[in-house]
Parts: C-alpha cells; structure tokens; sequence
C-alpha cells in the first residue's frame, strides 16, 4: 500500500475510528469535495462568508454534531466531530474555522452548561443552521491572558447590563447567537467572570470593525462592543463566577477542533503538492522523480499521520470522559506548527507557481498560520504541556 493510500483514504487508527465514523467521513468528504472546494478559492479572494454553505450543512445536520438528538442535533461523539472539521478544512480552510467555531464555540458551551430552557431556545436552530453562533473571550489588550477582563455585567434587578469590547472574535458579523464573558465581579479576578447568551438584535450591542486578513479571509473576524447592552437575567450561562471555568473546558474542547482544522489544511497541501509533482516537468522528468521533492513528501506525509494520530488519540480520550489538557495542547501544537511546515513545502514544491493564485497553494500557506494563534498561542500550548508535566 502507498503512503497516498495510507494517509488519505485506509485509515490506520485501529480502534479510534469506527465503521460509523469512516462512513461519516465518506458523506462529509463527497459533500465538501462537490459543494465547498470548488468555491474555496472564491471565498478567499471575495472574503465572503459561504452563507448557502452553512444552510445545506444545517440541513445535512451536520451543523449540530454534539448537540443532542433531543435537541434537533446530531448527537456524535468528539472523533465524529474532528472527522468533519478535517474534512471541510481540508476543501475549504475558512469554511472550516466558522464551522468549529460555531460548534465547539458557539454552540457547544449552551449544550454543557446552560439550563434546560436556553438548551431548548437556542440548541435546536443552531443545530439546523437557522442561527449560527460565535464566542466572545478575547479582547483588545489582553490577548492570551483568558483571565483579564475588561468587559462588565452590572446586575439590575432581573437584568444585567453589559459594556465593553470583545476583539477577533470568528462569526461575529453573521452570528445570531454570541456567547458574551464579563466579570460580574471585578475585586474576585477570574473567580468574578460570567457568561450571558446575547442575541444580535440586542439594543446596544454591535459590531464595532471588521478584520482584514492574511488568511480564512472568508471566515469573519471582527469586534463586539456593548454599551449599556441590557439582558435578562435568564441569559446567564450557569451560575455568576463560573464563567473561567467554562472557558477553560470550552477551550480544552476547541483545541481538538483546531488540530483537525489544520489536520485538513495540511492534507489538502500534501494533496495538492504530490499532484503537482507528477504532473510538472523538468530536466526531461516529473519534479518527484528528484530526491529532494520525494523528501519534502515523505516528510509530509509522516507528519501528517502523526499529527493526526495526536488528533484522535485526544478525541478518543474525550470521548472516554477523560480530561485531555495535555493531549488536546499536544494535539494542537504539533498539528498546528505541522500545518505551517507542510504547507510551506507546497508552495517549495509549486515553485513560482505555488506563489501565485493560480494555484492553491499560497491560500493553504496563509491559512494554516492562523491555527498556531487561535484558541491559545503555540507558547500558551507549550505552557499548558509543562504545567501538566508537573514543571
């Protein structure tokens, strides 16, 4: 069997993957392949968020992969989730981060910590794809520090009233549904921030600037700023106080989702970068008849396949209720950091091809640097890995 065979269609993950995850992957990939990578290009260069997409993945169900049946969802487990993550990075790198966004972002945090009649309100049409969803954590200033929070939720009565600025946040211009951290108690640190649902329409809460990218050009990313944004007290996720704490397992959860989204990038680069090196000629020959493209291949092959054996190994371990801390930080770096490698020897191999749009592989290139910053820095990784080494 060829390294091609091995790494893109037999997949050799033993007892991480079942029959029903490698049918899921069959489905998703006919899907993405036919539906999403003949636009890709288009997204990129329009940066245009694929509206009609979102609408056919809703309606696929594929929209709410850990929500609940009961919730109109498609009750999958974390290794059917990093399967779809994957595949639709893999035709479109854009489409893929609003879709892991929306999901283990902005969907996922109401499906584990709210009550029962915000799961029933909001679950069911973000799982079809009516309402698409986005989390708010970071903001100007702060970057990787979780913990420093600017934003406040004053309590009035039934209400509270929100003021501040959320920055990068992914889906915030299309999103209907935001997930708002605020400290509802400024003297208590981390241990004073809460969660609350925000709804688009909200009197005094908007989006304040729209980025300009390097790369997923076609995935929002853009301010939210609330001034004296009031909302019931029913929209607060959990208790006041707890809301650190749900980031911290939110996050855990998006690393997983971060991996897979560079799993993919990096499997559409090798993908594109073989099939160049058999097709392009020179000194009489293809280009991977040469020693040195057959390393660079090789090379991205192997680290593909363990990039994502780290991937699954985390989701298998979520999926068996363990923590995954280390192994979701892991899986995330090294896929992430691979991601970059992998798509920088693509656009080696294309030559003066791989740097013009002709070609996808610049747009692999400029996509996959984002997955060493989103959902906390290589470093913060790097971090997180020793602080569960016991260093």
């Amino acid at each position: 069997m060829s390294m091609t065979m091995m790494s893109q269609d037999v997949l050799p993950y033993g007892e991480f993957l079942s029959d029903e995850h490698n049918a899921v992957r069959e489905e998703i990939r006919k899907f993405a392949t036919q539906e999403i990578a003949p636009k890709a290009a288009a997204v990129d260069s329009d940066a245009r968020f694929p509206e009609e997409t979102f609408k056919k993945l809703g309606e696929l169900g594929y929209l709410g992969p850990l929500v609940p049946e009961e919730y109109g969802g498609l009750g999958g487990d974390y290794r059917t989730y990093a399967i779809l993550v994957e595949e639709i990075a893999r035709a479109c790198g854009s489409t893929g981060l609003s879709f892991a966004a929306h999901c283990s972002l902005g969907t996922n945090p109401i499906k584990l910590f709210g009550s029962e009649e915000q799961k029933k309100k909001y679950l069911p049409k973000m799982a079809s794809g009516e309402w698409l969803g986005c989390w708010a954590l970071t903001e100007p200033g702060t970057g990787s520090d979780a913990s420093a929070q600017k934003t406040t939720a004053r309590r009035q009565g039934d209400h509270y009233v929100l003021n501040g600025t959320k920055q990068f946040i992914t889906n915030a211009t299309d999103a209907q549904v935001a997930i708002i951290m605020a400290m509802t108690d400024q003297e208590a640190g981390r241990k004073g921030i809460s969660s609350f649902i925000v709804e688009k329409e909200t009197p005094g809460f908007y989006v304040s600037k729209v980025e300009k990218k390097l790369g997923m050009r076609g995935s929002p990313t853009a301010s939210l700023t609330m001034e004296d944004c009031k909302i019931s007290k029913d929209q607060m996720i959990g208790l006041e106080g707890e809301g650190y704490k749900q980031a911290l397992t939110t996050l855990e959860g998006g690393r997983i989702s971060i991996a897979a989204l560079a799993v993919g990038i990096s499997q559409a680069a090798y993908d594109s970068a073989l099939a160049y090196a058999k097709q392009r000629e020179a000194f009489g020959q293809p280009i991977g008849k040469f020693q040195f493209i057959q390393g660079y291949l090789a090379d991205m092959a192997t680290q593909i396949s363990a990039a994502r054996l780290l991937l699954y190994h985390a989701a298998w371990l979520k999926d068996h209720g363990k923590r995954v801390t280390l192994e979701g930080s892991q899986a995330k770096l090294y896929a992430s950091e691979v991601s970059s490698r992998v798509t920088n020897l693509a656009v080696q191999i294309h030559g003066g091809y791989g740097y013009v749009q002709d070609f996808p592989a610049e747009r692999f290139l400029r996509d996959a640097k984002l997955c060493e910053i989103g959902e906390g820095t290589s470093e913060i990784q790097r971090l997180v890995i020793a602080k569960q080494l016991g260093l």
